[in-house]
């Protein structure tokens, strides 16, 4: 089912997102079925979005859903960065459709994760997949693209990007 993105300014995208636990298997299906149609019918308005955080949907459980080639679930993910290597780029987020932060971002990490089977998994991510499972992970602890601005001159409308 298609959910209402919470947009910029919704106390709940502050939140900090509890753990699924083993008795909440019965939920996932669901939850990820929700998370796809989003995402989904956020990319059909949009022509964009890869990915989407179960707090964006006001589920506060940490989930994200990740789809390029194939779909990705990370249940209870955890993340860690290899090395200190950084990068700055232009985010948005389907959160603040149209407003794009430039933010600092790890060129590489890795994310410890359980699939939709409660199987644990681990990726290693390079470049852009590094940046967003970043940014979506962030949903997760209540962080937003715009708390992680590297100036308070990084907010760019979207059409004005082109221009830039």
């Amino acid at each position: 089912m298609v959910r209402e993105i919470l947009k910029l300014g919704n106390p709940q995208l502050y939140e900090i997102s509890t753990e699924i636990g083993p008795e909440e298997k019965c939920h996932i299906e669901e939850w990820v079925t929700d998370l796809h149609d989003t995402l989904m019918e956020f990319r059909e308005t949009y022509g964009a979005g890869r990915a989407v955080a179960a707090p964006q949907i006001g589920i506060q459980k940490r989930l994200l859903y990740m789809y390029t080639d194939k779909p990705y679930v990370f249940i209870n993910p955890a993340m860690s960065f290899p090395d200190d290597g950084k990068y700055v780029l232009l985010d948005d987020c389907m959160s603040f459709p149209g407003l794009i932060v430039r933010v600092s971002r790890y060129k590489s990490a890795v994310i410890n994760y359980l699939d939709e089977n409660f199987e644990p998994q681990t990726m290693h991510l390079e470049g852009d997949y590094s940046e967003l499972l970043q940014h979506e992970y962030d949903h997760l602890d209540g962080i937003l693209a715009t708390m992680r601005a590297v100036d308070n001159k990084s907010f760019i409308m979207e059409r004005m990007k082109r221009e830039l």
